[in-house]
């Protein structure tokens, strides 16, 4: 998630075809490691460091300071092969259904399996071939024009204060996911079908404006959406503010999200510090819950009369729409050490969850890369998650979300191993 190519899309790649003013490139990222994790077996993992990739960019020189640009990027799954990941801790998450006790228990039960089933997919749900990015684009000398799937400003935001390059069980995206676990993003990190300006002057300062209409967002749930950033780039900063709001499939504003932060590099460190403000009064979700009780559950309660099944199904509808609800407010701090081929780090962030849960979180986590070469590294990191109250965070990794601690209130800890290639 953390290979964010922009405008002029540069970067150490392999050309695997070249044509008169026009270039196609291949490139690429394989990442795997083992992973130990409270209360999962250990496992072989996919995108420790770096979720694994495959893409495809290329530029046409259009002349008069014109270029035509696009990028396809698919995910890639080392130890299936696949392009849709599990959990890392498949552990029951219970923040969805608090309050459903009243249900009887096999129905509970139904409910929690319906809403988390084991081994189905944590990313890229809908099964896309170019699920990181698929972008075409014009840069003009006054910007550039994007059309497409991309990241959102928001999260460039987000992705440049994290300590950890949101990678790892260190990264500050293992606490920022909403309570309610993997299903309640804490960020829109991606768009689809979206619209958006770019710009970056020489000073340094840059911005960045995205819209996008019916169909769009993470999932592609949302009515409408837009998100905007500014960013400062020069002198050893690397600083930027920026802000998501999406539109839920009524119009209703639902996930928006205000974030800053950055980083400074001052010789062989550098320092990170972030802000991160997340609130959701209408998910996305919440319409696809609701239909799945009255497609799959509701008919299986016909014979307890209609007063029980309307009973029954307010528990679960007046729950479930409280339970996706998110306000919450996160910082982070770390730093970076190069010496040589080492490189060492550390953070801490915490999440202070506002609405009546109270389920704070506080991450605390150290990393070593070990260069090879400019390619290659071997990596090791622990992370370790205080939770509060209901929260079941565990840690995470760079292509997919860690998933839940055995019971709300247990702490997180994870250790990880693995190498990265670039190409």
């Amino acid at each position: 998630m953390k290979k964010i190519l922009l405008g002029a899309l540069a970067g150490a790649c392999f050309p695997t075809f070249v044509l008169a003013q026009s270039s196609v490139q291949l490139y690429g990222i394989a990442d795997a490691g083992l992973m130990w994790q409270r209360g999962s077996s250990p496992k072989l993992i996919s995108g420790g460091e770096d979720g694994s990739r495959l893409g495809f960019k290329g530029s046409e020189d259009l002349g008069r300071g014109m270029k035509a640009i696009f990028n396809l990027e698919a995910r890639i799954e080392l130890d299936t092969g696949r392009q849709q990941p599990i959990l890392l801790n498949e552990n029951q998450g219970f923040y969805l259904t608090r309050g459903m006790e009243a249900l009887p228990p096999n129905l509970l039960a139904a409910v929690r399996g319906a809403l988390q089933p084991r081994g189905g997919p944590a990313v890229n749900p809908e099964n896309a071939l170019f699920d990181r990015t698929a972008m075409v684009g014009l840069v003009t000398p006054v910007g550039a024009v994007l059309l497409g799937r991309m990241y959102t400003p928001g999260y460039e935001v987000f992705a440049a204060a994290d300590t950890f390059e949101v990678g790892t069980g260190g990264t500050w995206g293992s606490v920022t996911g909403g309570t309610a676990g993997f299903q309640a993003l804490g960020a829109d990190i991606r768009s689809q079908r979206a619209l958006q300006y770019r710009i970056a002057l020489p000073s340094g300062l840059g911005g960045s404006l995205m819209i996008a209409g019916h169909g769009s967002g993470y999932y592609g749930l949302y009515n409408k959406f837009w998100g905007a950033a500014i960013t400062y780039k020069a002198r050893g900063w690397d600083v930027g503010i920026g802000h998501n709001h999406g539109y839920d499939p009524s119009g209703a504003p639902s996930l928006r999200t205000t974030t800053a932060g950055g980083s400074y590099t001052w010789n062989d460190w550098k320092f990170f510090a972030g802000w991160h403000d997340q609130r959701n009064q209408h998910s996305t979700l919440l319409p696809t819950y609701v239909a799945g009780w009255d497609a799959l559950i509701a008919p299986q309660l016909a014979p307890l009369g209609p007063a029980t099944a309307a009973a029954l199904r307010a528990v679960f509808v007046n729950n479930i729409t409280a339970n996706t609800r998110q306000d919450a407010v996160s910082v982070q701090a770390g730093v970076q050490y190069r010496v040589g081929p080492n490189r060492f780090l550390a953070s801490v962030a915490r999440q202070n969850d506002r609405t009546p849960s109270d389920s704070d979180a506080t991450l605390f986590a150290l990393g070593y890369n070990y260069f090879l070469s400019k390619r290659t590294d071997i990596y090791a990191v622990a992370a370790f998650i205080k939770n509060d109250n209901e929260a079941q965070y565990s840690p995470a990794a760079a292509g997919v979300p860690g998933g839940f601690t055995k019971t709300p209130g247990e702490d997180g800890r994870a250790f990880q191993l693995g190498v990265r290639h670039r190409f």
